[in-house]
């Protein structure tokens, strides 16, 4: 907050005086202009330092009180999340180009501030069969898909209807401006859904492999997103500390939700995580159960 916010927020909460309030005082001044006899100039210029004095204060107060002490929110961040996020794309863009063999499969572990931990191994192109935990998902192959742990014995051994869900997306855009267009797709209100768009930044950066222009594109565009805040000194689900992008709770969301906060290193601005989890091991292995 710098002195114009400060002044804006004290006269939204106090508001300006009024002309008739001010009259007096603007006599004074211009007597004591004139030379003319100031009527009770102590009380006047005791009233006057008083005022300077408490913006004095105020000003004071926010420049040397750290912001979780001034209701700014803890570990407000010096950094600004839109160059934080300019900076993850960046570093996104320069990460090598490596596409798996379709055959492959995507392994991930996700370490947890609160075990158990997770591991996934995803088809590459969606057609072989996943395992996702202890759970098997079924690969979709000519439109059909074979039913796993549906707890229903009349299911097993049957088909559904499906399309390929694919661990490497080569379908997303590449432009920030594109990928932008892409995720608010997902919800018709633009207005209020940074939350909304936290959460799909997260799931595409999680669990999925996207090309080194997908990923820039991704954090380009959650870079445009209004009303994130940059968080100092947290720390992702495994311990690791970075600088967390905070994506506000959606209006309406239950009173209880809490914040998505992306964690990315301070230094080199890689994805991390969240502040309750983190991703950490993400690679390609040639069987399902293989660990790097």
């Amino acid at each position: 907050m710098d002195e114009l916010d400060l002044i804006r927020t004290r006269a939204e909460t106090v508001g300006f005086a009024p002309a008739e309030h001010l009259a007096p005082a603007r006599e004074r001044l211009l007597a004591a202009a004139r030379g003319e006899r100031r009527h009770r100039p102590r009380r006047w210029f005791w009233l006057a330092g008083a005022s300077i004095g408490l913006a004095a204060a105020i000003t004071a107060v926010v420049a040397l009180t750290p912001a979780d002490r001034v209701g700014v929110g803890a570990g407000v961040a010096h950094a600004d999340p839109v160059k934080v996020l300019t900076a993850a794309a960046d570093t996104a863009l320069k990460e090598p180009a490596k596409p798996p063999r379709p055959d492959q499969f995507l392994y991930v572990k996700t370490e947890y501030a609160i075990p158990p931990n997770r591991e996934v191994w995803l088809s590459v192109d969606g057609t072989r069969d996943s395992l996702i935990g202890s759970f098997k998902e079924g690969g979709c192959r000519n439109g059909k898909a074979p039913m796993y742990g549906t707890n229903d014995p009349r299911f097993e051994g049957k088909f559904e209807d499906c399309a390929p869900r694919r661990a490497y997306r080569t379908d997303l855009p590449t432009t920030a401006d594109a990928m932008l267009a892409y995720l608010y797709d997902k919800e018709e209100d633009r207005e209020g859904r940074a939350g909304y768009i936290g959460k799909a930044v997260y799931t595409l950066a999680d669990e999925q492999a996207l090309q080194p222009a997908s990923y820039a594109a991704l954090f380009a565009a959650a870079a445009r997103v209004p009303g994130l805040t940059a968080l100092d000194h947290v720390t992702d689900g495994a311990g690791r500390p970075g600088v967390g992008i905070e994506f506000p709770v959606s209006p309406g969301s239950d009173p209880k939700a809490k914040p998505i906060v992306l964690v990315f290193d301070a230094t080199t601005y890689q994805f991390l995580g969240t502040t309750d989890s983190a991703v950490t091991v993400k690679t390609y292995v040639d069987e399902v159960g293989q660990r790097p």
